[in-house]
């Protein structure tokens, strides 16, 4: 996928005009991009959109319309956008109350790394979690969490070719059984990735 540039923001002022618009699409969007895993855990899956969408709203909160601090927030988000061979998506871990929370966190050490996604029969893609800084303590996993899918070229094509897609998580204290990934979702995501010629 192509990385962000000026070219694609809008200015602070045009983008007043055009954000109730612009949000009710991006919203529409990402109801086709989230993937609830039991109860309490979701994964968001990025893309373009979904990056634009972001960096619109922190250059409008912090009234950025210095080039500088543009592409400040461009390095900072770019990385966020699958490159046609991978899915990234936030895991959220979403439990309401902050004491069970906490109680929970601690349970769920290591979740991150047990999320996983499946084409067809094909082996699990399992994620790698949290490339920018470690989220996990000794105490507690973190309630956000940054993953990277990647997908090989046999998986992008089984996907293509209508192949179904699986999730589940293999934590013991959070356990999600394989289920199928609902139609709208998988084809959102299959539209992220890129067949490569060998």
């Amino acid at each position: 996928m192509t990385q962000l540039t000026r070219n694609d923001l809008w200015s602070l002022e045009e983008y007043a005009t055009r954000r109730a618009d612009f949000r009710a699409e991006v919203m529409a969007h990402k109801k086709n991009r989230q993937l609830a895993l039991g109860e309490h855990a979701r994964l968001y899956f990025e893309d373009a959109t979904t990056i634009r969408y972001q960096i619109q709203e922190m250059l409008r909160i912090e009234r950025v319309f210095e080039p500088e601090g543009i592409e400040e927030e461009l390095s900072a988000y770019n990385p966020l956008i699958p490159d046609g061979q991978n899915w990234k998506a936030t895991f959220m871990i979403e439990i309401p109350d902050p004491a069970q929370r906490a109680i929970r966190l601690g349970e769920m050490i290591g979740i991150e790394d047990q999320v996983w996604l499946q084409v067809g029969e094909l082996d699990r893609i399992v994620p790698i979690a949290d490339e920018d800084l470690d989220r996990t303590t000794a105490d507690k996993t973190a309630s956000v969490h940054f993953l990277r899918f990647e997908v090989t070229p046999e998986q992008i094509n089984a996907l293509k070719d209508g192949a179904p897609l699986y999730a589940g998580i293999d934590h013991p204290s959070h356990q999600v059984a394989r289920h199928a990934v609902a139609d709208s979702i998988r084809e959102s995501l299959t539209a992220d990735l890129v067949v490569t010629e060998h």
